[in-house]
């Protein structure tokens, strides 16, 4: 199991004592930091030159996630307390910093963490609308322009680098009722389930499923419970009322445009902060360490079409690797 390691800083006049290995990407990612964990204040982070060759280790502790989601890697750790925190990655007066949080640090600190008011996440967005929507949202009220296009999922999208990014299948409660009873939820959340960010979004109050006449309310709330389950990735939202339910659409794919963007941000600073080395860390390949835009350069340089922003495809960061992937021993 890949662990989360705690050692002191050998610098002797280093004003962060301590440094932290995470279990992410080929070596792990090291940081100096001010505490061995964010108990009362958000703890202030910055990149090391490395992991030392003799560590005084002051902790090891195994970990159950380390993901890096947008602008910030979630961290969750296999004991019973202190077990789930986040590394984020911000910038203040141009420099860019690094803060480690906890749930309950967070609720007394949010280094510059984005919170949708007038427009979704700060993007005025193009949704692209499905051409078989008889009575589309116009989003008119919303900082948003509309586009009506055939789309493979779902009756709204956003797209980045041309593929559906996030979308949203919405219902009135007749026409889930009618999805489930007919046995299409199954198939309907599992095609949801194959875009990166997706959600269905019903105009009505959960409580109204109760008050169905021509169906038994028990079997709707199983097969939505069941759904669920089967489907985590994508949650079904019931949002009392038409409006509503447009709104919450649209600051749903506005996250989504804005949780990939930071997530390329992100990709050039964790790129830059030296492993740990192979000795001790992690594997990885070529693709996933180097940063979009020597990806992006190099894929230009070889006739692939990629946009200047967003991010990169799988695709293109696995043709990446492989073309720098270390040649194979002779005779190998």
């Amino acid at each position: 199991m890949d662990e989360f390691v705690i050692a002191r800083n050998p610098e002797p006049d280093s004003s962060l004592p301590y440094l932290v290995r995470l279990p992410l990407g080929p070596g792990g990612l090291v940081l100096k930091t001010r505490d061995t964990w964010p108990r009362t204040a958000k703890v202030y982070c910055h990149a090391s030159a490395g992991w030392p060759a003799d560590p005084e280790v002051v902790e090891r502790v195994p970990v159950r996630s380390c993901a890096r989601r947008g602008a910030a890697i979630d961290l969750v750790l296999d004991r019973g307390r202190e077990n789930r925190s986040q590394f984020v990655f911000t910038k203040a007066r141009g420099r860019d910093l690094i803060f480690w949080q906890s749930a309950r640090t967070a609720r007394q600190a949010r280094p510059n963490v984005t919170v949708p008011s007038a427009r979704a996440s700060g993007h005025v967005l193009e949704i692209l609308v499905d051409s078989h929507e008889r009575y589309p949202w116009t989003f008119t009220a919303q900082q948003a322009t509309t586009r009506r296009q055939a789309l493979d999922a779902g009756d709204y999208a956003v797209e980045l680098e041309g593929r559906a990014l996030a979308v949203v299948e919405r219902k009135s409660l007749a026409d889930l009722t009618t999805t489930i009873v007919g046995g299409k939820l199954r198939y309907l959340l599992a095609a949801l389930a194959g875009v990166p960010h997706a959600a269905v979004v019903v105009e009505d109050r959960y409580s109204a499923v109760f008050k169905l006449e021509h169906v038994r309310p028990a079997t709707i709330l199983d097969q939505l419970a069941e759904a669920q389950v089967r489907f985590p990735s994508v949650p079904i939202h019931f949002a009392e009322t038409r409006p509503l339910a447009q709104e919450w659409a649209y600051r749903f794919l506005g996250a989504a445009v804005e949780h990939e963007l930071a997530h390329e941000a992100t990709e050039a600073l964790v790129a830059a902060i030296p492993t740990a080395g192979a000795t001790e860390g992690t594997t990885g390949t070529a693709g996933d360490a180097a940063p979009a835009a020597v990806v992006r350069a190099w894929a230009r340089s070889v006739g692939l079409e990629v946009s200047d922003r967003g991010r990169l495809s799988p695709e293109v960061r696995a043709r990446y690797a492989r073309a720098h992937a270390d040649p194979p021993p002779p005779g190998g």
